[in-house]
């Protein structure tokens, strides 16, 4: 017969005063939250421009009117990021994988792995959008895409994987090598290793800054309007500039913030976790 754990008064009190403490926390910090925005919305409206700002970027008329095109080009966004994303998690691995190769035989294949990294991770995204979406059609060659949301697929996917793949190689390499020697010495050869102890520990540490990652590039799918895919900043331009109202903007900006910030807290809340487990 097992007895139940009950806390003592010490520890009763020691928790109350625990809550009270952050309860007391959280209303300061509400306070103080709530005083600072209104004192900056103070700022902003008693500015002598503010009729003109609040007439030009904030109209409830261009912003309803505005919504239905720039809502359906920034599906065309998620669209892009969803196609490009798993694409950059599997060139990204691969090139971890490959630079991380030390026999000799491989020096070939980790040299083009470290130059593809270094050409792609130097070169800014704007410019490679550029290259590739103005580039490649260029060519004439058969197979090759025209599309501009295709294109720009291919030059965020080259761009992102060479920032991803050092990602990864830091959560390979921050494996202590005694996982490996254990591994080895089971009998696991160098590619099961590396699939059922090394690779699955690593992703587990890396997820927040790959989130992070994709945090960016979900921003930076609105580079492709650039080389012509009416996505949600292309719709935004084309309705300001049929109506000289700029609130088109603040609507895709909403929309981006609305898919962004989830993505940010969850990026938070899972940092967080692995800190509280390693300092467990």
């Amino acid at each position: 017969m097992t007895t139940a754990w009950v806390k003592s008064g010490r520890q009763v009190e020691r928790e109350r005063v625990r809550k009270s403490r952050a309860r007391r926390s959280a209303s300061v910090a509400t306070a103080s939250t709530i005083i600072f925005l209104l004192l900056i919305a103070g700022v902003v409206v008693n500015a002598p421009g503010w009729p003109r700002v609040q007439e030009t970027f904030f109209s409830p008329e261009h912003f309803v009117r505005a919504l239905p095109d720039v809502l359906e080009g920034f599906m065309l966004n998620v669209k892009i990021f969803l196609i490009a994303e798993p694409l950059i998690l599997v060139i990204g691995l691969l090139l971890a994988l490959v630079r991380g190769l030390k026999a000799p035989v491989f020096f070939p294949l980790r040299a083009l792995a470290i130059f593809y990294v270094d050409f792609f991770r130097g070169i800014p995204t704007l410019l490679l959008i550029y290259l590739i979406g103005f580039g490649l059609p260029a060519l004439n060659l058969q197979g090759i895409p025209s599309d501009a949301p295709t294109l720009g697929i291919i030059a965020l996917t080259l761009s992102y994987s060479a920032y991803v793949a050092e990602v990864f190689r830091s959560g390979i390499e921050s494996i202590h090598p005694s996982q490996v020697a254990s591994a080895r010495s089971l009998g696991l050869s160098h590619a099961k290793t590396m699939r059922f102890v090394v690779v699955p520990q690593a992703t587990r540490r890396v997820v927040p800054p790959l989130l992070n990652d994709f945090i960016s590039l979900q921003k930076d799918t609105s580079l492709v309007a650039t080389i012509g895919a009416v996505e949600a900043l292309r719709a935004a331009q084309i309705h300001a500039a049929k109506t000289f109202n700029y609130t088109s903007y603040l609507v895709a900006a909403l929309l981006f913030i609305l898919l962004t910030i989830p993505m940010a807290r969850f990026t938070d809340y899972l940092a967080a976790r692995t800190q509280r487990r390693r300092g467990a």
